[in-house]
């Protein structure tokens, strides 16, 4: 089969990733085998690509946003039946047996895998994955609109509910690409009123479109107080101007996998009122159930730039520089 396969960290513009034939996998006794129609383009791809992730397994297939239909299962798999659609998220496998996971955190398994990180994920034509670790994909959503749902819209979705933010409260969010603008139909969905912070006009623009109130950069102060903020910048520098716009007893949420250094900041000025900065870390798979529920119920609308699977360089050089509206997502076939 033909995958785009890591073997060397390197940065993007080095174009490190290789179009390779390798052999197809074969499922095991409780995965199922999948044959790829599409696989969304992440930031964390990025960051594993580049190096800036800890203990990334290589040769890896980078992609964790994958939609396609179930070819063959293992012995002990019958949760899905061959030709279902099925979507593959960040979550690969967890333990289920640990402290963590029998207390409703799998995201933070010791023994976790995660898709094209620890384990082989999307850029590819066939991948598997343990059946309890699939999703089925509501058919309101072509391939193409249900990918970015599968990470960026999971994240959001939880960074949403970690932020703490409540119906008809003000909502910043610091960044506008793929996660955000699933994030906030969410937001607007749930009644709040929602404030985008972000350095690209096109990308501010697009979030007025989707129903932002105010639209500016990190550096802007916007008319009134933030009650929670969600932060999907990798830049640590822009925490400080997150907390900056934080009301008393707000929440800010870092919703990356990734950030710079965050810079010292006054205990007074910045946390002082019993302000909140937390991270998130990773998903659930009730987080994903309950995301694609709501996604289906709204309906989400995601804004999608298709690449071949060849062009997965591309497709992360230009997410790099904050060159794609909504998400950009490989076209591995056509249904």
């Amino acid at each position: 089969m033909k995958a785009m396969i890591l073997k060397k960290f390197a940065p993007i513009d080095n174009k490190p990733l290789k179009l390779t034939n390798i052999p197809i996998p074969e499922p095991g006794p409780d995965d199922i085998f999948i044959r790829i129609n599409i696989c969304g383009v992440c930031h964390t791809d990025l960051h594993t690509v580049e190096g800036e992730l800890p203990e990334a397994k290589l040769p890896i297939i980078p992609g964790h946003q994958v939609v396609g239909r179930v070819e063959k299962r293992g012995e002990n798999a019958n949760r899905f039946k061959k030709g279902d659609r099925v979507g593959v998220a960040w979550l690969y496998s967890s333990c289920g047996s640990c402290g963590y996971c029998r207390g409703g955190n799998e995201n933070f398994c010791e023994n976790a895998r995660f898709t094209g990180y620890s384990a082989n994920g999307g850029y590819a034509e066939y991948m598997v994955i343990p059946e309890k670790f699939a999703y089925s994909i509501p058919e309101i959503f072509s391939d193409e609109e249900a990918s970015p749902l599968l990470c960026a819209g999971i994240i959001g979705y939880r960074a949403l509910r970690l932020s703490e933010i409540k119906p008809g409260q003000r909502l910043g969010l610091l960044g506008f690409g793929a996660s955000a603008h699933v994030a906030i139909q969410v937001a607007v969905h749930w009644g709040c009123e929602v404030y985008v912070f972000s350095r690209s006009e096109g990308h501010r623009a697009l979030a007025r479109k989707l129903g932002a109130i105010w639209t500016g950069t990190s550096r802007d102060d916007p008319p009134v107080k933030m009650n929670s903020i969600v932060n999907f910048t990798p830049a640590g520098s822009t925490v400080i101007d997150g907390m900056r716009m934080l009301d008393k007893g707000g929440t800010q949420a870092l919703a990356g996998i990734y950030m710079t250094p965050i810079p010292e900041m006054d205990y007074m000025k910045y946390l002082y009122h019993e302000r909140t900065l937390r991270s998130v870390a990773n998903a659930t798979r009730q987080d994903g159930e309950e995301l694609l529920k709501t996604a289906a119920e709204i309906p989400i609308r995601t804004t999608t730039q298709v690449f071949p699977l060849e062009d997965a360089n591309k497709a992360l050089q230009l997410l790099k520089a904050s060159k794609i509206e909504g998400a950009a997502v490989l076209c591995v076939r056509r249904q």
